[in-house]
């Protein structure tokens, strides 16, 4: 029997609005960035157990500015900490949003993939019957190439060595 995790229909006003609904965001933020994985890999990241040190040194260093250079903007490390606290929720929603589409995704996918390898199953059986041999083959190509090399040749490529 066929798998069927998910079954979802969507309407165009459905894909619509949640397309529009993707572009008010990314128009009402406009100051996110896009950082190459290369730079991505220089950054100290602030986690969890780092957010209460990186508040509590902002804290004392704003009641006792004289104790860091001028030249170290602490009201622009203010205005980061302030962006960081209204974006962390909206990221937290946003993964988890992707989450389920991601899982939903795969769950069709899935379904997908197991209707097609049961029908295909049927095909190979009787399609021979139905002319329809040509396109067996067809789509039996999606699967050349994914074997593993035969025995025998498995033992000349580790006796080569």
């Amino acid at each position: 029997m066929t798998q069927n995790v998910v079954s979802l229909v969507l309407s165009d006003a459905q894909v619509a609005a949640a397309t529009t609904g993707l572009k008010q965001i990314e128009s009402a933020l406009p100051g996110l960035i896009s950082l190459p994985a290369e730079d991505a890999r220089g950054l100290v990241f602030m986690g969890e157990r780092s957010g209460p040190f990186v508040r509590r040194t902002l804290r004392v260093v704003e009641e006792h500015p004289h104790v860091v250079p001028a030249s170290l903007d602490i009201p622009a490390a203010q205005a980061d900490l302030l962006a960081y606290d209204q974006l962390v929720p909206l990221l937290e929603r946003l993964q988890y949003l992707t989450s389920r589409v991601q899982d939903t995704v795969n769950a069709l996918g899935s379904d997908l993939m197991s209707t097609a390898l049961d029908a295909y199953g049927h095909i190979k059986v009787s399609g021979n019957d139905h002319g329809l041999e040509d396109l067996r083959r067809q789509l039996g190509s999606r699967f050349r190439g994914t074997r593993t090399a035969a025995p025998a040749v498995q033992a000349e490529v580790a006796g080569a060595g």
